[in-house]
C-alpha cells in the first residue's frame, strides 16, 4: 500500500511537471510568435518620436533664427508691420492713391486751357433810350466782332442782370453829346457803377448826327473791366477810328504754364501733409486706445524704433504716391517735370519727413480718435486755405505773407514748383529748404519729449 501511494504522488509530480513545461513552451511560442509586430510598432514609435524631435528641433530654430534677425533689424520689421497694417485697410489705400487721382482728373477737366470765352454785354433798348437806329448800328458794329456775345435787353432787365453777374458790360446809346438824362441819372444815383462820362463820339458814313455811348460796369469785376475794354474796342473801330502806330503779335504757348501744371507740384504736397499727418496720427492714438503701446514700452523694442517705423514706412509709401500722380498727369494731360529729378526726390524726402514729425507731435498726447481728430484739423487748416495748392498765396494780403511763407507746405509747394516747373536749382529753393528742415528737426525732438505711451 505504501508504495502504491509513493507511485500514485509520483505520477501526479510527473503530470505538474510536464503541464508547467508545456505551458511555459507554449508562452515563449506566442511571445516568439508576437514579436515581429511588436518590433514594428516599437519602430514605427520611434520613426516617429524622431520625426517630432526633428519638427520641434526645426521650429526652435526658425524661432530662433527670427528672433535673431529681430534682434538684429527691429526697425525695419516695425516698418513691415506699418506697411501691413495700412495695405489691410482698404479706406486708407483710396485717400493715398485714388483720391489724389480724381482730384487731378476733375480739376484738370474743370480749368484746361480753351479757347477764350466771349464777354456777355448787354445793350439797352427802349424808346426812350435810343432810336432803332443807332441799336442798329450799335448790333452791327459789336456782331461783327467775334469776341462779345450781345444781348439785347431793356433798361430793367439790362441792370438786373448786371447786378446779377450774367453781364459784364450794359452799352447805352443816346443821340448826341449831351450827358445822360435826367431820369438815368437819378436811376443810376447810390450804385456802384462806373458810367463813361466822357463819352467818346464818332462819326458813321451813314450817320447824320454824332453819337454817344456810356458803359456801366464793375470796375471791381475784372471781366467787367476786360468786356470795357474789348467793346469800345470794337465800337471804335466799326465808327473809323485808326490806329496811329502799327502793333504786332507774337503769340506765344510755354510748357508749365496751364492751370494742371500749377495744380500738380500743389496736389503732391497736399497728399504728403494728409497722409503724414493723419496715416501717424490715427495709428499711434489707436494703439494708445488699445492699450498696445503700453504692451510695446514693457517689450525689449527701443521706443524710438517704434516711432521711426512710422516715418520709414511714409518713406516707402512717399515713392508711390508720387509716381502715381505724376504718371496720371503725364498720360492724360501731358504734364512733365522740367527739372532735376533727383532735386525733386530730396525736397519730397524733406518735405514727407517734415509732416510725419508734425504727425508724431500732434499724436504725442491725445488718447481718443475724437481728441487727435480735432488737433489735426486745426493744424491742417490754415495751410489747405492759405498755402498755395489750388491758387497762389500772393492773392492773400501782405500783412499775412511772413505767416503763410513759414507754414512747412508752402515751402513744400513753392519748391516743388520751382524745381518741377521752372527747372530751378536746388539751390535756389535753399529758403524753402531751410523752413522744412527748421520743422522737421523741430517737431521730432519736441514730439520725442512730449509722447505718452499710457
Amino acid at each position: 500500500m505504501r508504495e502504491a501511494k509513493q507511485n500514485l504522488e509520483a505520477k501526479e509530480t510527473r503530470a505538474e511537471t510536464e503541464a508547467k513545461a508545456g505551458s511555459q513552451t507554449r508562452g515563449e511560442r506566442g511571445a516568439s510568435a508576437s514579436s515581429p509586430a511588436d518590433g514594428d510598432g516599437a519602430a514605427a514609435s520611434r520613426l516617429e518620436s524622431d520625426e517630432r524631435r526633428r519638427s520641434a528641433s526645426g521650429a526652435t530654430s526658425e524661432s530662433g533664427a527670427t528672433g535673431g534677425e529681430r534682434r538684429l533689424n527691429p526697425l525695419l520689421e516695425l516698418a513691415l508691420a506699418r506697411i501691413r497694417e495700412t495695405l489691410r485697410e482698404p479706406e486708407v489705400v483710396f485717400w493715398v492713391f485714388v483720391f489724389p487721382i480724381l482730384l487731378t482728373f476733375a480739376l484738370g477737366i474743370a480749368f484746361r486751357n480753351t479757347a477764350p470765352e466771349k464777354v456777355r454785354v448787354a445793350l439797352e433798348q427802349g424808346s426812350g433810350v435810343a432810336s432803332s437806329e443807332a441799336s442798329k448800328r450799335l448790333t452791327d458794329a459789336l456782331a461783327r466782332s467775334g469776341e462779345v456775345e450781345l444781348l439785347t435787353l431793356a433798361p430793367e432787365d439790362a441792370a438786373q442782370a448786371l447786378r446779377s453777374g450774367k453781364v459784364a458790360l450794359v452799352v447805352r446809346a443816346r443821340e448826341g453829346g449831351a450827358g445822360a438824362p435826367a431820369n438815368d441819372a437819378g436811376r443810376d444815383a447810390g450804385r456802384n457803377t462806373a458810367v463813361g462820362s466822357d463819352a467818346q463820339t464818332a462819326s458813321a458814313s451813314t450817320a447824320t448826327t454824332a453819337q454817344a455811348l456810356d458803359y456801366r460796369f464793375d470796375p471791381t469785376r475784372p471781366e467787367s473791366r476786360l468786356a470795357r475794354l474789348v467793346v469800345d474796342d470794337a465800337l471804335q473801330r466799326a465808327l473809323g477810328r485808326a490806329d496811329v502806330a502799327r502793333v504786332g503779335e507774337e503769340r506765344v504757348t510755354e510748357p508749365g504754364a496751364r492751370y494742371i501744371d500749377f495744380l500738380i507740384p500743389g496736389l503732391i504736397g497736399m497728399n504728403l501733409m494728409g497722409s503724414g499727418l493723419w496715416g501717424v496720427g490715427f495709428s499711434i492714438v489707436t494703439a494708445r486706445m488699445r492699450k498696445l503701446l503700453k504692451r510695446l514700452s514693457a517689450t525689449p523694442m527701443r521706443r524710438t524704433h517704434y516711432l521711426f517705423s512710422f516715418v520709414m514706412s511714409r518713406m516707402i509709401f512717399l515713392v508711390l504716391e508720387v509716381a502715381v500722380v505724376i504718371a496720371f498727369a503725364w498720360f492724360v494731360f501731358g504734364y512733365t517735370v522740367r527739372g532735376s529729378w533727383l532735386d525733386m526726390s530730396v525736397l519730397l524726402l524733406l518735405g514727407a519727413l517734415a509732416f510725419a514729425g508734425l504727425g508724431l507731435l500732434v499724436a504725442a498726447r491725445p488718447e481718443t480718435i475724437e481728441g487727435v481728430s480735432g488737433l489735426m484739423n486745426v493744424v491742417m487748416m490754415p495751410m489747405w486755405l492759405l498755402s498755395g495748392t489750388f491758387f497762389s498765396s500772393e492773392r492773400f494780403p501782405a500783412f499775412l505773407q511772413p505767416f503763410i511763407k513759414a507754414l512747412p507746405l508752402t515751402a513744400l509747394n513753392d519748391a516743388l514748383r520751382a524745381v518741377m516747373n521752372e527747372g530751378a536749382p536746388l539751390t535756389a529753393t535753399w529758403a524753402s529748404i531751410g523752413i522744412l528742415a527748421a520743422w522737421c528737426v523741430g517737431t521730432f525732438i519736441v514730439a520725442l519729449r512730449l509722447f505718452r505711451w499710457q
